[in-house]
């Protein structure tokens, strides 16, 4: 009883309960928080892991602008059925590049971790820009309007540069070469050699939404086909140590 009535006096003390919710909080989040500084690396390095690329970034931007993440979480748990369902469970390298990270908190749609390569481009562009024509029950919106927005892709430069400041890995040539990449990803014929060097055999060179230009429709495509794809999980080997 003791007990319960200094619980009773806590309750109607709005100044106590506050004090005491703080200590709470406070100590909930250094128990969680203060580990991570003793660590030398809290993200493990994976192979095959790489920036964005301008195209690539740009199409990250839209699926932000658009709210895709209000629907569609990128962060699939370690547990059977979601494995069996969307496929190797994600790893904290896979959003090491990503500010913000996409993980996402709600399913109205599936999970897109690992959507690279799932679907054509073209079954991609007829999702958006009708999703009951290729998913019946679908609830989502239409986004057809993206195949008429062109982006020349004027300020991607800008925009890795401010990336680059907290912590994405940009070199200078990477920068100094933005516009001319993200042309030249969405355009097969072009010389994109350039970008292979700068961003690795994983990038996917072709024209996303078959259309000439490059629009925003391109943009979200290329991100979404390579999600999930950077990581060879045939031979990853999580680190036991960790």
């Amino acid at each position: 009883m003791a007990i319960l009535d200094k619980h009773g006096v806590i309750e109607k003390n709005v100044t106590l309960l506050s004090v005491f919710a703080f200590l709470v909080v406070t100590i909930g989040g250094l128990v969680e928080i203060a580990p991570l500084f003793w660590l030398e690396n809290t993200i493990e390095d994976v192979d095959g892991m790489r920036p964005y690329t301008p195209l690539e970034l740009a199409g990250r931007d839209v699926y932000i602008r658009e709210g895709c993440y209000v629907c569609h979480s990128q962060m699939i748990r370690p547990m059977r059925d979601e494995v069996e369902r969307y496929g190797h469970y994600s790893l904290a390298a896979e959003s090491q590049y990503d500010h913000p990270f996409q993980w996402g908190s709600k399913r109205t749609g599936p999970d897109l971790a690992r959507v690279g390569g799932r679907y054509s481009d073209e079954w991609h562009v007829d999702h958006l820009a009708d999703p009951q024509s290729v998913v019946p029950e679908s609830v989502m919106p239409k986004y057809g309007f993206l195949s008429h927005r062109s982006l020349e892709g004027t300020y991607i430069e800008d925009n890795m540069k401010v990336h680059a400041v907290v912590g994405v890995p940009y070199t200078d040539e990477m920068m100094e070469n933005a516009q001319a990449d993200f042309l030249a990803q969405a355009d097969p014929d072009s010389d994109y050699d350039g970008l292979i060097e700068r961003y690795g055999e994983s990038v996917q060179v072709r024209n996303f939404d078959g259309e000439a230009g490059v629009s925003e429709m391109d943009a979200l495509v290329a991100y979404l086909q390579m999600l999930g794809t950077l990581v060879d999980f045939s031979t990853f080997t999580p680190d036991a140590s960790r």
